[in-house]
């Protein structure tokens, strides 16, 4: 599927797609950006946090799946969508800082469908 090299203007376009919609609504960002990889992040506000103050565990699968979406995406040939078909989480702690990193990857690149994992790192920055 595709080249290994991206355009400029291709990361460009990754980069302003992945900031549309719903997740414009939810602050995320795009960060970094190579074949076979995205990450994002966000500044936690209050509206990321559910009522015992802890980051809200959707907004972590919510950045999940879309940055892992998107590194997806960096391999896929112009022209062509990409969407979720699965979705498993693991969540090992709570998550309670200033910000959410996300590092997703490209694990296996098949004909019809692309296999990516994603981490998603608490930033505690006090």
């Amino acid at each position: 599927m595709g080249s290994k090299n991206m355009s400029p203007e291709r990361i460009q376009f990754l980069k302003e797609d992945y900031q549309r919609g719903f997740i414009k609504f939810c602050q995320f960002k795009p960060e970094r950006v190579e074949w076979g990889r995205f990450e994002s992040s966000v500044e936690i506000t209050s509206d990321h946090r559910q009522q015992d103050g802890f980051i809200h565990a959707g907004v972590m699968a919510t950045m999940a799946d879309h940055t892992a979406g998107y590194s997806a995406f960096t391999i896929t040939p112009e022209g062509f969508q990409i969407l979720t078909i699965e979705f498993k989480i693991n969540f090992l702690r709570p998550a309670y800082g200033e910000a959410l990193k996300c590092c997703s990857k490209v694990i296996r690149e098949g004909r019809s469908v692309i296999v990516a994992e994603s981490e998603v790192f608490d930033i505690r920055r006090g």
